[in-house]
């Protein structure tokens, strides 16, 4: 008996008592299921199908590949068989994608019954070696917004200004189709109100109301909250009073626009305007220049091509993290779909509403509350990333049989090539979508790679994982986000049909159309990950042009 053979018996040993059911068992979990005996072929066991897929076009037909979740199911919550158990067992390699993506029974099923020295390899944790990019899950979707804050910059010399000096920034109107409130969350979980757009302006006594007192090279976070959603402009004034008791001198003036819960990119009048829409920026009061500007050390999203056009060279770094001014004039303040928040039950936040009202809310920024720590799981949405799995699988297997390796390689390399094609294809079909409609609306949380890699707004989904159940409230956010955005359809997993009424509710609701795209799982029309991605971009084209 060879040692393979010797160890397989051992592993088998350990499940005995199961094996006479698994001879008979019902259900294999893919074409090549491994059998009993030896054959003498490398066996390759993967938690998912797509990336049994992935490591089929590697490995040819000189390896047995077969996948615990079927091609169909849900890797969120797949409950292994019998079958599945005896199939890892068997196997000389194993591949998970794992970052929590699988259900725990299926890990379990894995690394319990593998057997020992058999690779064992997480495919988007070890894929960042070959230059995969990880995007980090949020805590709480409602936090992944823009920080806004306020800031004093320049030391104001020309102006006699000293640390002793108060710069003082009001907001004298606000236009839009609800209320504006800005306020700052102290300590204790109390608000104090800077602005108020509910209470009226009053120009009479200064807008004492509605006014922020800074020191000099001062920073606040601040939070911004909206009760419908449209665009709205708020006007701000700025002086400085440089001595206590003086007389306050004159400074900028400007006006900030907001595009909250509605394309930032179609806002009238603001064609080719900057999008600010992530990471942390300030209303800056300048001292120096007098000017009331927007600073930026976060990505900025991609200009429309007009102000490229206009301006060509000025934007080297749009979409890289940099500290930038921006003229107001020129740029919009993105408030998504995905702020919407309830009005807290404790007091003092009656100015927004009633307790459990929906606003949108830009966030203060609250370090350590922001980033849960741990990373998106669904990297295959980007193409690029999974030319990084394809890497890491050819690599595993070359070690793993040294005397095929170089079958294993050139077939990779014809893959890969594939891969180019299908990123490029992908790229192309969804930049015939207008920007202003590239508003992704679908079932789970799954497809931030997605929108990153091929510049499409995640606008809205049911629940963040499909295993848990939506809420009213997941209702109600649902409903407001399709109906400000005018989206024409929202987007249904098959595999996850049975469990998406909410989303076909609201999708008849609002006359919407409801159109296939693919995530973790295949179908009878899509078998292989390039039909998948290919699709798509396909679907979302169609759906959304």
């Amino acid at each position: 008996m060879s040692a393979t053979s010797r160890r397989r018996a051992a592993a088998v040993g350990m499940i005995a008592a199961g094996s006479l059911v698994l001879a008979g068992c019902a259900g294999s979990t893919g074409a090549g299921s491994t059998g009993a005996a030896d054959d003498g072929r490398l066996h390759v066991v993967t938690t998912t199908a797509i990336l049994a897929d992935l490591v089929r076009n590697v490995a040819g037909d000189a390896v047995d590949v077969t996948s615990i979740v079927p091609p169909t199911g849900d890797p969120h919550s797949y409950d292994p068989t019998l079958r599945d158990v005896r199939d890892v067992v068997y196997a000389d390699v194993a591949f998970s994608n794992y970052l929590l993506l699988e259900d725990h029974a299926v890990v379990t099923t894995l690394d319990a019954n593998l057997p020992d020295g058999a690779p064992n390899i997480s495919l988007a944790e070890s894929a960042t070696k070959y230059a995969a990019e990880v995007i980090p899950l949020v805590e709480n979707v409602n936090l992944d917004t823009i920080w806004l804050g306020l800031r004093v910059s320049g030391a104001g010399e020309e102006l006699g200004a000293t640390r002793a000096s108060e710069v003082r920034l009001r907001a004298t109107d606000v236009e839009g189709p609800g209320r504006l409130a800005g306020y700052l969350t102290e300590t204790f979980g109390q608000p104090r109100t800077y602005f108020d757009s509910g209470d009226g302006f009053d120009a009479a006594d200064g807008y004492a109301r509605d006014t922020a007192t800074l020191p000099t090279d001062a920073h606040t976070h601040m939070s911004w909250a909206f009760t419908e959603p449209g665009i709205y402009r708020v006007a701000l004034e700025s002086d400085l009073v440089a001595e206590p008791g003086g007389q306050p001198q004159g400074l900028g003036r400007a006006t900030v626009t907001f595009a909250v819960g509605v394309d930032p990119y179609s806002v009238p009048g603001m064609a080719g305007a900057r999008v600010l829409d992530g990471g942390h920026a300030d209303v800056t009061v300048d001292l120096d220049d007098g000017a009331i500007l927007l600073q930026s050390d976060a990505p900025v999203g991609e200009q429309v091509a007009e102000a490229a056009d206009e301006h060509p060279g000025d934007h080297d770094d749009v979409g890289h993290a940099h500290t930038e001014t921006l003229d107001p004039a020129r740029t919009v303040v993105s408030v998504p779909n995905k702020a919407l928040a309830s009005v807290p039950t404790g007091p003092g936040f009656g100015f927004l509403g009633r307790p459990g009202d929906q606003v949108y809310l830009l966030p203060q920024a609250v370090l350590g509350k922001h980033v849960h720590g741990e990373i998106d799981p669904h990297l295959w949405q980007d193409v690029r990333n999974a030319q990084a799995y394809v890497e890491v699988i050819r690599d595993t297997l070359a070690a793993a049989a040294p005397g095929q390796a170089a079958g294993f390689r050139a077939n990779a390399e014809s893959y890969l090539a594939e891969l180019r094609a299908t990123d490029a294809y992908v790229e192309r079909t969804i930049a015939q979508i207008p920007r202003s409609r590239r508003h992704l609306v679908t079932t789970h949380d799954a497809f931030a790679y997605l929108g990153r890699a091929y510049d499409v707004d995640i606008a809205g989904f049911v629940t963040p994982n499909p295993a848990s159940e939506p809420s009213v409230a997941d209702r109600i956010k649902l409903t407001r986000t399709v109906q400000a955005l005018d989206v024409p359809a929202v987007f249904l997993e098959p595999n996850l049909a049975a469990r998406s009424t909410v989303l076909k509710e609201v999708a008849r609701e609002n006359d919407l159309r409801v159109c296939p795209i693919y995530s973790d799982a295949f179908d009878d029309r899509v078998t292989t990950y390039v039909d998948l991605m290919r699709a798509n971009a396909d679907s979302l084209r169609r759906c959304l042009t």
